[in-house]
């Protein structure tokens, strides 16, 4: 409930506010207003439905062209978070013990997230059309000027309808995006360096999976600075978003290509390093929590038992963990605590993250360049030379083409008898012989791709 109330009180005041008696600032909604658009559920719908389809085109593509391996686990990464986040939007929209036939069917065909967006967005649109008699109130504190004003607002039931699904989707995208996109990003891109070819398919699923996954850890964000300054109402200006973002754009795509390119040289070590890094991320707060001597919080469901209690603590720590295996999550468990996140920022430990993690990439990139394979040698130190030689080539070749005869270099032309370019025409020349080992493999690949 208190995180409705969270989301709620991110509905910007009304233009006609009353001084109370208490001293409190009580807002009261007079106009037909629709408040703010779901745009936030529109975005995590396309996202989900444009993975969802991309990934599949991309797997029948690998069905094509036998790679069973490749098709086996881009249908996994696909179809896991899909069923998840069925789950996720039917717990939190409590529909399992109501009479919805229609929306359970669509969740089992993982059509879930697209009846919901019609539904906030027939739910927006309805709203304003006439006055509610049901409302509810919401107190913040807002800065104004270094003041500070306790205000209230009125909440409506199409508010905090809207506010419901915006808290489902905000959920759901960071499970589509640390669950599904950064495996299958990971995937796509390792793939894509052992086949030494890009296909178009592969590329846009790359670039959903990058768009998934930034908005995902954004959302992480902005939660963390919700919960921080919970009594305040908090408005993030534009300028803030674009710097998260790129900062969260940056910090996901250096660490997928450190993984990719540590697996190309050390396959098997990546999966140590990975597991290894889940593993701890996941027993941390359960560390914590044992060394607190502390009881199972009733904050997650009141009817649910002990033994559901702990099933839906361990899904959500798997979620905290994949989160830090790629990013920071920017919040902390607490499962003490009654909304199962501290409210207070650790910079301490996030200081320490920044720098573990840097020394980790810094480790793989070493390793990576140690023992990384021949072929990426030959590639940036013999490919571009060749390249760059062709070129030159070409250019001296059409400077003479365009260059007109002289008659100084005509009058010192001498006739001579010809000879043979090769003094010995029954020995052909052995072209590979004339190569390195190095230019030979690349010659080898070059043929086998083609």
């Amino acid at each position: 409930m208190e995180e409705q109330e969270r989301e709620i009180s991110d509905i910007d005041p009304p233009d006609h506010p009353s001084e109370a008696e208490n001293g409190v600032m009580l807002v009261v909604s007079h106009s037909r207003d629709r408040g703010r658009a779901p745009l936030s559920v529109v975005l995590a719908t396309v996202l989900y439905c444009a993975e969802f389809v991309s990934a599949a085109v991309l797997s029948s593509m690998y069905h094509k062209t036998d790679d069973e391996i490749w098709m086996s686990f881009t249908i996994t990464f696909m179809l896991v978070p899909a069923v998840l986040t069925q789950l996720a939007l039917t717990f939190i929209h409590r529909d399992v013990g109501r009479d919805r036939p229609l929306v359970l069917l669509l969740h089992l065909l993982l059509l879930g997230p697209v009846i919901r967006c019609f539904e906030a967005l027939i739910v927006y649109f309805k709203a304003g059309k006439k006055e509610e008699t049901y409302v509810t109130l919401s107190r913040k504190i807002s800065l104004k000027k270094g003041r500070k004003i306790p205000m209230e607002w009125e909440i409506g039931q199409s508010e905090r309808t809207l506010a419901a699904h915006r808290n489902a989707f905000k959920r759901t995208a960071v499970i589509q995006a640390f669950l599904g996109s950064v495996p299958q990003l990971t995937l796509q891109m390792y793939a894509a360096i052992q086949e030494k070819y890009n296909q178009p398919a592969r590329v846009v699923l790359m670039i959903i999976n990058l768009v998934s996954i930034t908005y995902g850890a954004l959302v992480c964000s902005v939660l963390a600075i919700h919960i921080r300054y919970d009594d305040y109402k908090v408005r993030i200006r534009p300028a803030a978003y674009l710097c998260m973002t790129a900062w969260r754009g940056l910090e996901i795509a250096t660490r997928v290509t450190v993984l990719v390119l540590f697996s190309t040289a050390l396959t098997h070590w990546v999966i140590l390093v990975g597991m290894a890094n889940l593993l701890f991320f996941f027993f941390l707060p359960w560390a914590e929590f044992w060394a607190k001597k502390g009881s199972l919080t009733q904050g997650v469901e009141r009817n649910f038992s002990n033994f559901g209690t702990v099933v839906v603590l361990t899904l959500f720590t798997l979620l905290y963990a994949c989160i830090n295996v790629f990013c920071w999550s920017a919040v902390q468990l607490d499962f003490t605590h009654r909304e199962l996140i501290q409210r207070k920022q650790g910079w301490g430990r996030l200081a320490l993250y920044y720098c573990g993690r840097f020394v980790e990439n810094l480790v793989l990139i070493i390793l990576w360049y140690f023992y990384k394979q021949d072929f990426y040698e030959s590639l940036f130190k013999h490919n571009v030379h060749d390249c760059l030689r062709c070129i030159c080539c070409q250019k001296g070749t059409s400077t003479r083409q365009n260059q007109k005869p002289s008659y100084s270099t005509t009058a010192t032309m001498v006739l001579g008898a010809e000879e043979p370019l090769n003094p010995h025409p029954s020995e052909a020349p052995d072209l590979t012989s004339q190569l390195g080992e190095r230019e030979t493999d690349i010659v080898e690949d070059l043929t086998e791709a083609v």
